[in-house]
């Protein structure tokens, strides 16, 4: 793993899957992991709380193209996108053979009970508990985590809301790797539908997104303006 930083956001870039893993489960106790893109670079240049999220995190690891691609620029060396949905996926799975009971968070009632009984039956994954995100009283669930005391949490309330969750739970003494993990429930149950693996692999997931949705145009916008600010290293 290396360390560099891209808008003095402190980056943890790793070699591969393999690596970030391993991170995770021999070191991971009790630390928070966000996902670093583009989008969110150039917000926690204008938003507070979403830069208050990015830093209340203890590692940060890049999932967007255009972020590993600044790293490796600013490192010198090849590293590896490391996309959320997959990331979980990995350490679900290695989370069996590693003895780790895993709670689900975030999400609808629909989605998150069809996640653990996916994992439960497809994978043998210790599911402890799991709640939906449409929760009004962080602090009783922040209770009801403490109580259960799970290995790994991993939330999908969308950014900011999950990572400044998360910190509240490692501020309340939560021992647990917390990872957010955004839509990655709706992916795996499919519920919501990912880009074909040769996009993936040839980094073209963002223009498979657009094509399919073209409302995000404006958001894909911000990804030229982030090009063009690394190209004239303004960030």
């Amino acid at each position: 793993m290396f360390k560099t930083k891209i808008s003095d956001i402190p980056i943890d870039a790793f070699i591969d899957m393999d690596e970030a893993v391993e991170t995770i489960l021999c070191s991971g106790k009790g630390k928070i992991a966000v996902a670093i893109n583009p989008e969110k670079i150039l917000s926690s240049s204008s938003s507070d709380e979403v830069k208050k999220a990015i830093l209340g995190a203890d590692i940060r690891y890049l999932d967007g193209i255009g972020a590993v691609w600044l790293a490796q620029r600013k490192l010198g060396k090849k590293v590896s996108r490391i996309p959320g949905c997959e990331l979980w996926e990995e350490i679900m799975l290695a989370s069996v053979n590693a003895n780790k009971s895993v709670y689900l968070l975030g999400s609808t009632s629909d989605v998150v009970e069809k996640t653990k009984i996916k994992l439960m039956q497809d994978h043998n994954v210790e599911v402890c508990g799991c709640n939906n995100g449409f929760f009004d009283n962080d602090q009783e669930m922040i209770a009801k985590l403490l109580e259960v005391k799970p290995d790994i949490l991993t939330v999908a309330m969308g950014s900011p809301r999950q990572e400044l969750f998360m910190k509240k739970c490692q501020n309340a003494g939560l021992t647990s790797f917390m990872m957010g993990v955004g839509g990655t429930y709706n992916v795996y149950v499919g519920t919501v539908e990912r880009a074909p693996k040769v996009w993936c692999k040839l980094n073209l997931e963002w223009l498979y997104r657009l094509l399919k949705e073209p409302t995000r145009l404006r958001r894909q916008l911000k990804l030229l303006k982030f090009v063009w600010l690394a190209i004239f290293k303004k960030i």
